[in-house]
């Protein structure tokens, strides 16, 4: 009897820890079209949302686009029994910060959080960006409608909220609308300091920037694809993390990466008619987005945007030169893309949201050995079930294998040798969800402790 059980059990942990939340698909099904299509139109309709344009007015500005954006998260917090709590957080900007800064002004934030019930202190955002620009960024005055940068992104945050706020998560989530992205990244790089002000725990940082074409320049259609960038390791890490790093491996594997490959992961799973391309590099070729604010302070961030771009429709004045029609409309927008992107972003947040804190100092031994030896601290969450170690080739991309292990704090890979993989330890809970896997950060040092 004992021989077959065992088996048994395997398989059943097995079966149990691979099975996907239904819950999940009826979280994609609820992103709406018609929903985006009108909020993207809203603020396109505001005429320009320059950083520094009209404050004042009620039909066009910035101040009147981050009014309208605030009061949709106030509706939607009204729909849910006030679960969202929202809020301006701002700072103020001088013309000595930045030559993109044409005068003094306040760089104002709308905030809406979604508290957790057992980690409140714990985040998860999701980041769009309120402002727009033309030719000339100094133009504070001029048409600029940025109907797909960054009218998309600011949309499907908002309709992210719409849909998440009819559940309840363990991990708070911040739906966040962030200003000054055109001028240098004020806005992010305000929110990110006041987040470390307050000792929040930020889990990590999906920044949606431009979700909304699928006609590339270079002449290309593809409603499917999209990039997630992500930077390799952090660039808060010390001299002694990068020096143990030229011997033990781990120059792909910073946090802002697992978190790329977590989305990766979670939308082969759940949107698999979807093509997640990883990009490995911070953000486009010399470029930067609002998620680099948080990774310069050592929390995890990535961006998340459309694969194919119309430089045409990005940044430019509105005209036709050529036969070409320049400038950001609405006409440039697909907005079932929008959809589908909005839901890849309600896919990760509820994933994470849900999911159990990780393991925390991972460590690693086996050298001069024939087995892989891991080691963690166990959270002391009682909805976690156990921890799945991964493991891939070092050339590969993505986390290839993985076992789970039980509710332990240390494991030993027997007939794998540590020289030819790089491995990482995730949490999983109750409900099959995961956290995100975590690099060890140093080796064991003393005798390894058996099960």
């Amino acid at each position: 009897m004992k021989f077959y059980l065992l088996p048994l059990l395997l398989l059943f942990s097995t079966v149990t820890f691979s099975q996907t939340d239904s819950r999940i698909y009826d979280i994609i099904e609820s992103v709406s079209a018609n929903r985006l299509q009108k909020d993207i139109t809203t603020l396109a309709n505001f005429g320009t949302r320059n950083t520094f344009s009209d404050t004042i007015s009620n039909t066009r500005g910035i101040g009147a686009a981050r009014r309208w954006i605030k009061s949709e998260f106030e509706t939607i917090s009204k729909d849910c029994k006030n679960c969202l709590q929202v809020f301006y957080q701002k700072d103020f900007v001088t013309t000595n910060v930045g030559e993109r800064v044409p005068k003094d002004s306040w760089i104002v934030n709308v905030v809406a959080i979604q508290k957790g019930t057992k980690y409140p202190n714990r985040y998860i955002i999701m980041t769009g960006d309120i402002d727009s620009r033309n030719s000339d960024t100094m133009d504070y005055e001029g048409d600029a409608p940025g109907a797909n940068d960054n009218a998309t992104g600011m949309a499907g945050t908002i309709e992210a909220a719409r849909v998440l706020s009819k559940y309840s998560f363990e991990n708070s989530i911040i739906y966040l609308g962030l200003s000054g992205e055109e001028q240098g990244l004020f806005g992010g790089k305000g929110f990110a300091e006041f987040a470390k002000k307050n000792n929040w725990e930020i889990i990590g940082v999906l920044n949606n920037d431009m979700i909304g074409n699928i006609e590339g320049v270079d002449g290309v259609i593809d409603n499917r694809s999209f990039r997630i960038f992500s930077e390799p390791t952090p660039p808060t890490e010390t001299e002694k993390e990068r020096n143990l790093r030229r011997f033990y491996g781990g120059e792909v594997d910073g946090i802002s990466r697992q978190l790329a490959r977590y989305t990766h992961k979670q939308i082969q799973t759940y949107m698999p008619e979807m093509n997640p391309m990883m990009i490995y590099r911070l953000d486009r070729f010399g470029r930067g987005g609002h998620h680099r604010p948080f990774n310069d302070l050592g929390y995890a961030g990535i961006r998340i945007m459309e694969a194919h771009e119309n430089y045409n429709r990005q940044h430019q004045n509105l005209r036709t030169e050529n036969g070409i029609a320049y400038g950001d409309v609405l006409e440039g927008v697909n907005f079932d893309y929008v959809v589908k992107l909005t839901a890849v972003n309600a896919v990760v947040l509820a994933n994470l949201a849900w999911a159990p804190p990780a393991p925390t100092k991972v460590l690693i031994g086996g050298i001069v050995e024939p087995n892989t030896k891991l080691r963690w601290e166990k959270s002391n969450d009682e909805t976690v079930v156990g921890y799945k170690i991964y493991w891939r080739n070092t050339t590969s991309p993505q986390w290839e294998f993985s076992r789970f292990v039980g509710n332990v704090d240390n494991f030993e890979l027997k007939g794998i040798v540590i020289d030819n993989f790089y491995f990482g330890v995730a949490a999983v809970g109750k409900n099959g969800h995961e956290s995100m896997v975590v690099f060890p950060s140093d080796i064991i040092r003393n005798t390894f402790r058996t099960n």
